[in-house]
């Protein structure tokens, strides 16, 4: 795992771009995932999680925004750009990352039940790939991780209110 460290005003930006876009997400009662992708110093591609809104398992926040880089580059290598992500990409993700070439992928918030950039495996930076993501790990992490708790935890108090709904009928 990476040390903490002091992060640009840059990095900062687009994390906050990334946040913007997971609460998109959560208005639309989506877990909150947001991502963006740069190049040339410019937000080439936004996504939000969309898995629920679009019935799709593929509906992810970095797919959604990697199929735009590529629309918007007219090329599937992503090889100029750096990902800003909410949370830590799962394994389907972290392969679409590295399938894409992206050098560089700047994490939020790690998620210790599905992560696949360093806590449970690590798909960016495995060697017996042919390509490997440079990774940084903790970029406005408490922000990104208060974003994903809250929701969690008024997802839970919902549930709770419609069962003690559903007991009173």
């Amino acid at each position: 795992m990476q040390q903490a460290r002091d992060w640009t005003k840059e990095e900062k930006k687009y994390m906050k771009e990334a946040v913007r876009q997971a609460k998109k997400a959560e208005k639309l009662g989506e877990v909150p995932i947001g991502c963006v992708i740069v190049h040339e110093g410019k937000i080439i591609a936004r996504g939000y999680n969309r898995r629920n809104t679009q019935g799709s398992t593929l509906a992810h926040a970095e797919l959604l925004a990697i199929a735009k880089a590529s629309r918007k580059l007219a090329d599937w290598r992503l090889e100029e750009c750096a990902l800003y992500v909410t949370l830590e990409p799962c394994p389907m993700c972290a392969g679409a990352i590295v399938q894409a070439r992206i050098p560089k992928v700047y994490i939020g918030a790690m998620n210790p039940k599905a992560g696949c950039a360093g806590s449970i495996l690590n798909i960016l930076e495995e060697r017996r790939f042919n390509h490997q993501v440079e990774t940084a790990r903790g970029l406005l992490e408490e922000e990104c991780g208060l974003l994903l708790k809250e929701f969690f935890k008024n997802l839970r108090k919902q549930k709770k209110r419609s069962v003690l709904d559903t007991e009173k009928n």
